[in-house]
C-alpha cells in the first residue's frame, strides 16, 4: 500500500481509479464554485497559536456529538452515489466508521440500502432525510429507518430545489452510468473499479427502487429525483417529521443566524452549519467563515456542527475551537473510499486523527474540551461586515 500522509495523496489515487463522471459528482460545485472553493481556503485564513512546555501526556480526541461517544468530532456525512464511487460503498464506509468509532450517515440518494447497511453493521448509524413531495414515500421512508434502528435523522433544508453543477449535465451522470462512446472509453481505464462493480449488490438507488411505483429504469428514475424534492418544506413540515420521527433530530444546511434560531424554535438536537459543499447556492459565505453569526445566535441553547470544507485535522481542531461541537466529512472519506475501498476510508480517518492530535498537543491543549478561541489568530475581518 503506498505511504499516505494527508487526504490529497488519497484524492491523487482517487481520481485515478474512478470513473470521470462520478469523480467530478464529488469534486465540483455549483454555477462557477466560488463557494465550493472558499469552502477549503478559508480556513487557511485562520493561524494557531504555538505553545510549549505544556504536559502533553494522556491527550485524548474523544468527545461525544449529541450525546454519543465518538473517538473525535467528526462524523461521515451523508453523500449521494457513495455506492458507485467503489462498489457497496455505504457499506464499506458505514463499517469503516463503525471500527474507527465515529458515526456515519447514510444518505436517502445511496445505493445501499437502509436495510442493507443495517444488515453489514453491528453499530446504529445516522439516516439522512430529504423531503420529497410523495409524502407517503417520506413517512415509509421513516419508518424504515426507524426499524433499522437508526440513532438520529438528519434533516437536510437546503436541497428544496436543485443546484446546477455544470460537470454533472455535461458529463450525463446516472447510476449506473449510461453507456456512451466517452462513458464506454472511461470506464475501459477504470478496470479496478469494473472489478468491483461487477460483484456489487447493487448499482441503483437502493432506498428508491422497489419503494416508489412506476420506475422500471434509470430514465424513470432521473425524471423522478429532480421533480420530487419538496419545494414546500417549511418549518411546520419540519416539526411535523421530527414528531414522527420521535428520536434526535440534526438539522442540515443552516448558513444563516435567523435559521438557526427557528432550528432552535422546533426543538432540534443539534443543526450542522452547511452550504451543501458548495452545490447548492454558489456565492453563499463558506461554513466556517458563517459559523461565528450562528454561535452568537444560539449560543449553548443546541449542538452546532460544521459540514463543508473539511480536509484535515487541523480543519477539525479550528472548527472545534471556534465554538462547534462537531464536524462532518464528504469528500475527505469519498477520496479513500473511491481509492481503496473500506481501508482507504480507515486512512481518510486515521490521517485526519493524527493531523488533529498532534496539532491539538502543539497548541498546549490535552482534551478536545480544552478546545477555544484562545487558540486560534482569526482576522479581524474575518467574519465579514456586510451592508444590509
Amino acid at each position: 500500500m503506498p505511504v499516505i500522509t494527508c487526504i490529497d495523496d488519497l484524492k491523487r489515487i482517487y481520481r485515478h481509479r474512478v470513473p470521470r463522471m462520478f469523480y467530478d459528482y464529488a469534486e465540483s460545485g455549483s454555477w462557477t464554485e466560488q463557494t465550493f472553493r472558499e469552502n477549503t481556503s478559508d480556513f487557511e485564513d485562520i493561524y494557531l497559536r504555538q505553545r510549549v512546555a505544556v504536559d502533553m501526556t494522556g491527550r485524548s480526541t474523544a468527545s461525544q456529538m449529541i450525546g454519543q461517544d465518538v473517538s473525535m468530532p467528526v462524523a461521515l456525512a451523508p453523500v449521494g452515489l457513495t455506492g458507485m464511487q467503489c462498489a457497496d460503498g455505504e457499506i464499506k464506509a458505514a463499517r469503516a466508521a463503525e471500527k474507527f468509532g465515529v458515526p456515519f450517515t447514510l444518505s436517502t440518494m445511496s445505493i445501499n440500502s437502509i436495510e442493507e447497511v443495517a444488515e453489514a453493521t453491528t453499530k446504529p448509524f445516522w439516516f439522512q432525510l430529504y423531503t420529497m413531495t410523495d409524502a407517503d414515500y417520506v413517512s415509509r421512508l421513516i419508518e424504515r429507518a426507524k426499524a433499522a434502528k437508526c440513532s438520529a435523522l438528519v434533516i437536510t433544508l437546503d436541497l428544496q430545489i436543485l443546484g446546477q453543477r455544470h460537470k454533472d449535465l455535461k458529463n450525463g451522470l446516472s447510476a449506473p452510468p449510461k453507456l456512451t462512446p466517452s462513458t464506454i472509453a472511461n470506464l475501459m481505464t477504470k478496470w479496478r473499479w469494473g472489478i468491483g462493480m461487477l460483484g456489487a449488490k447493487r448499482r441503483n438507488f437502493g432506498n428508491i427502487v422497489g419503494h416508489v411505483d412506476g420506475i422500471s429504469d434509470a430514465a424513470d428514475l432521473g425524471a423522478w429525483t429532480k421533480e420530487s424534492f419538496d419545494p414546500t418544506l417549511d418549518w411546520n413540515k419540519i416539526a411535523k417529521i421530527k414528531e414522527q420521527w420521535g428520536g434526535p433530530v440534526i438539522l442540515k444546511g443552516i448558513l444563516d443566524a435567523e435559521d438557526a434560531k427557528m432550528a432552535l424554535n422546533v426543538g432540534a438536537d443539534a443543526i450542522i452549519v452547511s452550504n451543501h459543499g458548495g452545490r447548492q447556492l454558489d456565492g453563499a459565505l463558506s461554513s466556517i467563515r458563517a459559523l461565528p453569526s450562528i454561535l452568537e445566535a444560539v449560543g449553548d441553547q443546541i449542538e452546532v456542527h460544521l459540514d463543508s470544507g473539511i480536509r484535515s485535522g487541523q480543519d477539525v481542531l479550528k472548527a472545534v475551537a471556534m465554538g462547534a461541537k462537531g464536524t462532518h466529512i464528504g469528500r475527505a472519506f469519498v477520496y479513500g473510499l473511491g481509492a481503496m475501498g473500506q481501508k482507504g476510508v480507515e486512512e481518510a480517518l486515521r490521517v485526519i486523527h493524527t493531523e488533529l492530535d498532534i496539532s491539538m498537543a502543539l497548541c498546549g491543549r490535552r482534551t478536545i474540551e480544552e478546545l477555544d478561541r484562545d487558540i486560534l489568530l482569526i482576522p479581524e475581518n474575518f467574519e465579514g461586515r456586510w451592508q444590509g
